[in-house]
């Protein structure tokens, strides 16, 4: 044999292997599902390249030679190889184990964490990597396995999109802004003489749409361009500011004003790729995610 022959296509290597198993063309044709002159196409190229006889054929088929033999044990060893590799990689995915990479947005952390928390405690051989970004990472890029996502309901090519729940929004005001101005009466109240905490108003966020509109701007003292802040100058009383209704639940010095807003609300989705949802770690958290936000 040629040592110094290279052999590109692997390919040809795995036909020769089936050839010397099975002893015949037609025996290996059938067993890979090709054409019997397809096979000796590519045996009789394999040998040309290697510039060697790999088979004595035969009546009987085909038999391997010396070089043929040796080529054998090294097609058995890949061979075998790949059928360890094959089955780890079905076991991992069958694993709840292993690193979990989720991308979500930080206004609902306060919520999260500590469901987070009690997942690990269910799964503790998986490690969770969470990326708060309002920037939505690509799935199919492998930035991340599960995204939880806010607004309109992700259409993106072979992802799996879940609705978790329409989540309410309100406004709130903290004990400090009630102490030093009192709760409004009345929605005119409200808009004219008290003091409001805005966002980014090109965010499609339903509270800060509506305040946007209906307060005058002298009376938008504070705005957050991060969500979180947000909630932070609620309830540090500079004025009145919206939250969803779920993270001000875990604010006790937080009074909605008004009653509840109800009206305002914004569509959550649980999103996976379609190579990764059927892997045990993602089952397990996507079933622990939606049994949660069942009971809000």
């Amino acid at each position: 044999m040629c040592m110094n022959a290279q052999i590109e296509q692997w390919d040809d290597i795995r036909i020769a292997y089936t050839v010397a198993k099975l002893g015949t063309l037609s025996a290996a044709a059938e067993a890979l599902d090709i054409h019997h002159s397809t096979v000796l196409r590519r045996i009789n190229g394999l040998e040309a390249k290697l510039n060697t006889r790999l088979f004595f054929r035969h009546a009987r088929g085909y038999e391997p030679t010396e070089a043929g033999n040796a080529l054998l044990q090294v097609a058995t060893n890949i061979h075998q190889q790949l059928d360890t590799l094959s089955g780890r990689l079905v076991g991992s995915d069958q694993q709840v184990e292993g690193a979990l990479m989720i991308t979500t947005v930080n206004s609902v952390m306060a919520l999260f964490t500590p469901w987070f928390a009690e997942f690990q405690q269910l799964y503790p051989s998986i490690r969770l990597e969470v990326s708060l970004d309002s920037r939505r990472l690509r799935l199919d890029y492998g930035e991340a396995h599960i995204a939880i996502r806010p607004g309109a309901q992700p259409s993106e090519p072979d992802y799996i999109a879940q609705k978790l729940m329409s989540m309410p929004s309100g406004l709130y005001a903290s004990d400090q802004y009630i102490t030093r101005y009192g709760l409004p009466a009345s929605v005119d109240e409200m808009v004219t003489h008290h003091r409001f905490i805005s966002g980014d108003p090109k965010k499609p966020i339903p509270f800060i749409q509506w305040i946007e509109k209906n307060v005058p701007p002298e009376n938008i003292v504070y705005r957050a361009y991060d969500v979180v802040n947000g909630i932070e100058a609620v309830s540090a009383g500079i004025g009145i500011g919206g939250v969803n209704h779920p993270v001000a639940k875990l604010t006790p010095d937080l009074t909605p004003v008004l009653g509840p807003w109800t009206d305002w609300q914004t569509d959550y989705w649980l999103v996976t790729h379609l190579m990764m949802h059927r892997t045990a770690r993602v089952q397990a958290f996507c079933d622990f995610m939606k049994q949660k936000f069942s009971q809000l």
